[in-house]
C-alpha cells in the first residue's frame, strides 16, 4: 500500500474525542521518525495540545481542520481510544488502523471494519514476549497508572507515608499493600517504597514473588497460584478464591492504603474486595482501585467516583494514563512506531504475517476477524 508512488504512505492522527483523554497518538519525536523513512503525516489541528504538545512544536507534519479529512487522507490511521462506530465507518476501506480497541466492548466498531476490509491493530492483542516489549502498549500504560495510583493514595490518607522523626516524636511509616503484580503494580510498589512507605503485596501468579521481593516489598503467601497463559493470571476456582480471600482479608484490615491492579484482559475485574473486608479496615484507609473502569476490584468501587464507606475511601480513577499525558502519549507513540517499523521500509507497507507480533496483534485483516475471541463474540 503506497498513497503515491514515491511519496510514501500518508499517517494520520485525529484529535482524541473521549471525554477525559489528553493522549495524542503521535509526538514531535516518533513524527520526524516516520517522515525519516519517508511516510508523511497529516494531523488535526490540535490533536497533541492536550497533551502539551502545541501545533508549533511539529515540524513535518501537515494540519488539517477537521478528522473527517484526516480519516479521508490517511493510508495508516493512528488513535489512542477506541474508534466508535461512526470513527470506523469515516475509515478508508482497505487502509490501516493501530490502536486501542477494547474489541469485546466494542463489537459494532469491530465489524464495521471488517466489513470495510481494513486492517486493525489493536495494542491490547501485542503478545507478551520478550522481543515485542518495545510495542506492548498495555504495559507502557500500566506503569504510568500504576505510579499515579500511588501519588493519589498518598494525597488521600491523612497520614504520612514515610516514617518521619520529629521534636514532636517519631511518625510510623504507612503500610502499603499491593493486590496484583503486573505491570502497574510493580510499578505501585516502587513508587511507595520510594515515598517511605512499608509495602506488601500479592498476586495468585507465584512466579511474580522474587520481582516483589527485589523492590523491597514483602509477598503475601495464601497459598493459591495461578499461572495463566501469556504472563496474564487465570480466573480462580471457588475454593483457591475462598482460601486466598480468607489470608487478604486479614492484610486489608490491617493496611493504610490498598492499590488494586488486578485483572484478566477482556474480562471483568475479579471482585477481591469486599464490603465485609472494607467494614474490617481502619477509619481513614484509603483504597485506590484502578481496575474501577472495567468493575473494580473492590465492592464497593464506583469509576470515576471517591466513595466513603464506615471511614474507608475507595477510589475508583478511570484512565490513569491520560492523567500524565505527556509522557503517557510519549511512550504511546514510541510503541506505536516499533510496532510499524518492520513494515514501513521502502516507502509503502509491507507486512509479514508469518511475523507472531504482526500475527497476534491483527484484529481484522481483508475482512476476516484474526482475533479468534472477536470472532466468536460476532458469530454468537
Amino acid at each position: 500500500m503506497s498513497s503515491s508512488p514515491g511519496s510514501g504512505l500518508i499517517l494520520g492522527v485525529p484529535r482524541e474525542t473521549q471525554v477525559g483523554e489528553a493522549r495524542v497518538a503521535l509526538v514531535p519525536e516518533v513524527v520526524n521518525k516516520f517522515t525519516t523513512l519517508g511516510h508523511r503525516v497529516v494531523m488535526e489541528r490540535g490533536a497533541g495540545l492536550s497533551a502539551q504538545f502545541p501545533d508549533a512544536a511539529y515540524a513535518n507534519v501537515e494540519f488539517v481542520d477537521s478528522a473527517a479529512e484526516v480519516f479521508a487522507r490517511a493510508d495508516v490511521l493512528l488513535k489512542v481510544q477506541p474508534l466508535t462506530p461512526e470513527e470506523a465507518a469515516m475509515v478508508r476501506e482497505g487502509t490501516v488502523h493501530a490502536g486501542f480497541m477494547q474489541p469485546h466492548n466494542n463489537l459494532a466498531a469491530v465489524k464495521i471494519l471488517r466489513d470495510r476490509k481494513v486492517t486493525s491493530f489493536a495494542m491490547e492483542l501485542v503478545p507478551r514476549i520478550s522481543r515485542a516489549q518495545s510495542m506492548d502498549a498495555l504495559s507502557s500504560q500500566a506503569a504510568i497508572a500504576g505510579y499515579k495510583a500511588v501519588l493519589i493514595a498518598a494525597n488521600t490518607l491523612d497520614k504520612f507515608f514515610p516514617m518521619l522523626t520529629t521534636a514532636a516524636g517519631t511518625i510510623r511509616p504507612a503500610q502499603v499493600l499491593v493486590i496484583g503484580v503486573g505491570v502497574a503494580g510493580l510499578q505501585a510498589i516502587a513508587t511507595a517504597k520510594r515515598l517511605g512507605a512499608v509495602v506488601e503485596a500479592y498476586d495468585v501468579r507465584s512466579a511474580t514473588r522474587d520481582q516483589v521481593k527485589s523492590l523491597g516489598a514483602k509477598f503475601v503467601e495464601t497459598g493459591v497460584t495461578a499461572e495463566g497463559v501469556g504472563g496474564y493470571a487465570r480466573e480462580l476456582t471457588a475454593e483457591e478464591k475462598a482460601q486466598q480471600q480468607e489470608v487478604l482479608d486479614g492484610r486489608i484490615a490491617v493496611a493504610d492504603v490498598v492499590v488494586t491492579t488486578a485483572g484478566v484482559p477482556g474480562r471483568t475485574a475479579p471482585r477481591i474486595i469486599s464490603t465485609a473486608a472494607v467494614e474490617r479496615m481502619k477509619a481513614g484507609a484509603v483504597i485506590v482501585d484502578i481496575l474501577a473502569e472495567n468493575g473494580g476490584n473492590c465492592e464497593l468501587t464506583r469509576a470515576g467516583e471517591t466513595v466513603v464507606h464506615k471511614g474507608v475511601k475507595i477510589v475508583g480513577p478511570v484512565n490513569l494514563p491520560a492523567q500524565l499525558a505527556y509522557h503517557a502519549s510519549e511512550m504511546y507513540a514510541r510503541n506505536l512506531y516499533n510496532l510499524l517499523n518492520p513494515a514501513l521500509k521502502g516507502g509503502a507497507l509491507n507486512i509479514d504475517w508469518s511475523d507472531e507480533v504482526f500475527a497476534g496483534t491483527a484484529l481484522a485483516h481483508a475482512g476476516e476477524i484474526k482475533h479468534e475471541p472477536t470472532a466468536k463474540l460476532l458469530e454468537g
